[in-house]
């Protein structure tokens, strides 16, 4: 319980609340849950599960919100790994999105664990002081972030829409606030046409790889007209069987970022129409299938990103801020719905980048350690302060009613 606040009322408690009351409560919190904050960071770190099926990871997650006295809402979502739990009734609902799958191979290259166990510390520390700030803390489990993107699965189905705010930190080697990200999309390509033999009958054929190579080499010329900042990736992952056979069938995946949404959507034009001409010159039937849902670019609230930045002062991080965009995430999605922050917390991960084996090995280091408190630190401290101030809290309420 904050000092001085036990015996007033919730209008009164946001009126006499200190910054000062908040931090040495939430400090208090998070130093009784310090060991199953930790132990679950290093548990899922040493547990890696890919996207979708982290059914070990949400097992661990669950047992710690049980622990706090958190209930799970009815009806939970339909992905196997996702869930939504929550503390408390106040009118402002806080998000904390928690996410916590791997890569193939590489293990937890992107620092998912620390991401996880960053977002359950919030939600406890938020959870102690729930009642006093009329806040209800909500926790989200959210699936397959590399991969088909989760949270999107869980804005479809309805349970970001009670949400006033949402929040989470991402591993990193730097303090960074701020950024944005790419909007994303990626797609599933086969090229289907008719096998013959190579030598006494090619002209019977239909071959496949020449509609990939024809589709291939479209992009690669299209790239000049695309919008500043685009990127178009593209692999072939089947093109044959055999070199004395024309191909029947050739597969490939494209990925498309751009800056913004709106970019992304000309990208997609312009590659389906490379696409199709491939499937055109080569006489192949053409499937496009995309792989998981399109990813918006990250829009992070102004007044957040400024609370968790002072917030981190007390914990004697430097937080630079930095509006550049940075990979891609579906919490991009989550902050064109919902005020939003996603900053990176940093800790000494000796110069090794996201997504290799080397950036893994730090996860459960004792700089990933402290990031993990402090991240949590970070973002419990914001979602108060907000509370706290009434144009803020006035604003977001506002946002969760409309």
């Amino acid at each position: 319980m904050m000092a001085g606040l036990n015996n007033v009322s919730r209008d009164a408690a946001v009126v006499l609340a200190s910054p000062e009351e908040v931090h040495s409560a939430l400090e208090d919190h998070l130093e009784r849950w310090r060991p199953e904050i930790l132990d679950l960071s290093h548990a899922i770190h040493a547990d890696p599960e890919l996207g979708g099926q982290e059914f070990r990871a949400v097992k661990r997650v669950q047992k710690v919100l049980l622990k706090a006295g958190f209930t799970f809402d009815e009806p939970q979502p339909e992905q196997p790994t996702a869930f939504s739990a929550r503390f408390g009734s106040g009118g402002l609902v806080v998000a904390l999105c928690v996410e916590y799958d791997a890569l193939p191979d590489i293990g937890h290259a992107c620092g998912h664990n620390v991401n996880a166990a960053s977002a359950v510390g919030a939600a406890l520390a938020l959870a102690a002081v729930a009642n006093e700030l009329d806040i209800t803390v909500k926790v989200l489990g959210t699936p397959a972030e590399e991969t088909t993107g989760g949270k999107v699965d869980l804005m479809e189905a309805g349970f970001f829409d009670d949400v006033s705010l949402a929040m989470m930190v991402h591993a990193g080697a730097a303090d960074v606030v701020g950024g944005s990200s790419l909007a994303m999309s990626m797609w599933e390509v086969l090229f289907e046409g008719h096998p013959a033999h190579a030598a006494a009958a090619p002209s019977e054929g239909v071959n496949a790889l020449d509609a990939l190579v024809v589709a291939q080499l479209a992009i690669a010329l299209a790239r000049q007209q695309l919008p500043a900042g685009s990127i178009v990736s593209l692999i072939v992952t089947e093109g044959g069987s055999a070199v004395n056979v024309i191909p029947e069938r050739s597969r490939a995946s494209v990925e498309m970022r751009a800056p913004g949404i709106d970019q992304l959507r000309v990208i997609q034009d312009k590659v389906r129409r490379c696409l199709e001409a491939g499937a055109h010159a080569s006489g192949c039937i053409l499937d496009m299938t995309p792989k998981g849902n399109d990813y918006a670019e990250l829009r992070q609230d102004s007044y957040l990103s400024t609370a968790y930045q002072e917030a981190m002062k007390a914990r004697g991080r430097d937080v630079a801020f930095n509006p550049e965009p940075v990979a891609s995430t579906d919490m991009g999605n989550v902050s064109q719905l919902v005020p939003s922050i996603h900053p990176m917390v940093g800790y000494d991960v000796s110069g090794a980048a996201h997504h290799t084996a080397e950036f893994a090995a730090f996860g459960a280091s004792a700089g990933a350690d402290k990031a993990v408190l402090d991240g949590s630190f970070g973002l419990a401290a914001a979602a108060c302060a907000a509370a706290l101030d009434p144009a803020q809290r006035e604003r977001l309420l506002r946002r969760a009613r409309t």
